[in-house]
C-alpha cells in the first residue's frame, strides 16, 4: 500500500486537494469502520457517509492524555463555525467552564 509521510501530506495540502487528502488519511487509511461503510455505500449505490476520525489521531489524543493533558473532542452543531468570532467566544467560554 501507499504511505503518506509528513512531506507528502504538505505537498497534497499545498496543491489544494483537501478532500483527496482527507480521503487518504481516513477511509483509505486506518479507519476500518469508515472503510467498510464506504465500501458498502459504493456497492449499494448510496451516498458515502462522512469519514470518521483517523486512528492515528486517536493515538495522538491518548499520547497527550498520557502526558497529563486533558484533551476533549467537540462536535460542532449545525451552523457553527470554527473561524468566526462567535465560535471563538463559545470556545473561550467552554474552556473557562471546563
Amino acid at each position: 500500500g501507499q504511505r503518506f509521510g509528513e512531506m507528502e501530506v504538505w505537498a497534497i495540502e499545498g496543491y489544494g486537494a483537501a478532500y483527496a487528502l482527507q480521503e487518504f488519511l481516513t477511509v483509505k487509511s486506518d479507519d476500518v469502520a469508515g472503510r467498510t461503510k464506504m465500501y458498502e455505500a459504493i456497492i449499494k449505490g448510496e451516498t458515502p457517509a462522512q469519514p470518521g476520525v483517523p486512528e492515528s489521531f486517536k493515538v495522538l489524543v491518548k499520547e497527550l492524555q498520557a502526558l497529563g493533558l486533558n484533551v476533549e473532542l467537540l462536535r460542532l452543531g449545525k451552523g457553527a463555525s470554527t473561524n468566526g468570532a462567535k465560535g471563538k467566544k463559545e470556545a473561550k467560554e467552554a474552556v473557562k467552564k471546563g
